[in-house]
């Protein structure tokens, strides 16, 4: 139920995130936003397990997954104007 309940954290995030994030290079589209904000969930689920804030079964909750998106978000808007 991890993974799961990570996943639908993140498809909330990632669309948080996006209207959070500022900038034109940002991803287009619901389902590159849906993944970068999963990937932005368990981002912020490992370094949260990393640095202690949560235990190794726990996830991350809403607004650890928005922070993860829009560190995600942020890196791929650097790495889009750089190509």
């Amino acid at each position: 139920m991890g993974i799961i309940w990570t996943i639908l954290i993140g498809f909330v995030a990632g669309v948080v995130a996006k209207f959070v994030t500022p900038g034109s290079n940002e991803p287009s589209g619901f389902i590159l936003t849906t993944i970068l904000g999963i990937i932005g969930a368990f981002v912020a689920t490992y370094l949260g397990q990393a640095m202690g804030w949560y235990a190794p079964y726990e996830g991350a909750g809403l607004i650890g997954a928005v922070v993860g998106a829009v560190i995600v978000l942020l890196i791929w808007g650097y790495a889009s104007r750089r190509t």
